[in-house]
């Protein structure tokens, strides 16, 4: 290995393997989640805890086909007491469809209340073995900014490995503070390990200086926020296919139809929660990030004029920026004035979400210009 001068070789081998250590506990952890998805509780119909064991009865009023009506899901408590939920019903072809609605979020999928006990501990394991592999993770890229005195986010590799930091963040900020997303932690743990496959044996470089351009204050300002909203956008990515997914097999049901999307089994998708918890969940996070990822357009703007003497030149990456803001307005604004919700909306994002990966891996491997600081 070449390292050049300035670079402190012991800190540099630290982070590479501190890097190799996350995969493999990021690893155990997908497969931790994998047991929990298979043997967990059953979604949406299926609900029951501690305080709630007794028997679960089921009000469904009677609706035209093809229509949508609300319906009460009454739980009745051991100890006493009732539970009531309100969910939407799609009824048609003879068959009905139990979509969601109030307190969905609250007792579906894994993580939910009536898994069973050995899928209930797989996902507290998983959670516990995704926060160890967030320390090791974030310890390989302190070492790394370390072995070079300087913010360690200068070249595609480093910004893979905090992105992908940024991507496990998120999600267990999401569990933290909803303490009901854990069927989250599949698909985060797999997108986790992909991006990192392809930083360590595509995009790395060996640890060296910055170019000129980049000596600025600017990189910890413009580069960290980019890298937040970029795990905040794949978290709400992945809950956009879940939606899509989980929507797919609510209409194959309601057709009479026994398998799920891409003839996946239909026990997978009931196991997830209602297509409706996912397309709120999208919503709100790209909602959330979206002024954010606003204030990092402005903060490059700003160091362009620092670096080169103009706030904006329409360089490839800059382009691109703004092509993926606008995107993101789109959706937003659609749901927000033109009430899109669901599919359209779901469609939407995704085409809001290929700008942004595209604005990083396409722009900066296959695209020269200012930004060119790819390092392979």
């Amino acid at each position: 290995m070449h390292l050049a001068s300035g670079v402190d070789p012991q800190l540099a081998d630290l982070s590479n393997k501190l890097i190799y250590s996350a995969m493999a506990v990021y690893t155990i952890a997908m497969f931790a989640h994998m047991f929990e998805w298979t043997f967990g509780s059953k979604g949406a119909v299926a609900v029951r805890s501690k305080e709630q064991s007794g028997n679960l009865a089921e009000t469904v009023a009677a609706a035209e086909p093809k229509a949508a009506k609300q319906v009460t899901v009454t739980v009745a408590g051991a100890k006493g007491g009732t539970t009531t939920l309100t969910r939407t019903v799609l009824a048609g072809e003879g068959a009905t469809v139990v979509t969601g609605g109030r307190g969905d979020e609250d007792v579906d999928g894994p993580g939910a209340a009536g898994t069973s006990e050995k899928a209930d501990l797989a996902g507290r394991i998983a959670v516990s073995l995704t926060v160890l592999a967030l320390l090791l993770h974030g310890g390989g890229i302190v070492a790394r900014g370390l072995s070079v005195s300087r913010w360690p986010w200068g070249n595609m590799y480093e910004f893979s490995c905090a992105f992908a930091f940024a991507m496990t963040a998120a999600y267990l900020v999401l569990l933290a503070a909803r303490k009901n997303v854990r069927w989250l932690g599949l698909p985060v743990t797999v997108a986790v390990l992909l991006t990192l496959g392809i930083a360590t044996q595509v995009l790395y470089t060996d640890s060296e200086q910055l170019v000129p351009a980049l000596h600025s204050y600017w990189l910890a300002i413009h580069v960290s926020t980019a890298i937040i909203c970029g795990g905040a956008f794949y978290a709400a990515f992945i809950a956009t296919l879940l939606y899509l997914g989980k929507d797919s097999f609510d209409r194959r049901m309601a057709a009479g139809l026994t398998t799920g999307p891409l003839g996946t089994s239909a026990s997978i998708w009931r196991r997830l929660p209602a297509a409706s918890t996912f397309d709120k969940l999208s919503y709100r996070i790209n909602a959330l990030v979206f002024p954010l990822w606003t204030f990092t357009i402005i903060a490059g703007a700003i160091w362009a004029e620092a670096a080169w003497g103009k706030y904006w030149e329409w360089d490839p990456k800059e382009t691109w920026s703004f092509i993926t803001w606008v995107a993101y307005a789109c959706y937003l604004h659609a749901r927000a004035t033109a009430g899109w919700k669901g599919r359209k909306a779901a469609y939407l994002a995704l085409a809001a979400f290929a700008c942004w990966l595209f604005n990083y891996y396409g722009v900066n491997i296959f695209v020269t210009g200012k930004h060119s600081y790819a390092g392979i």
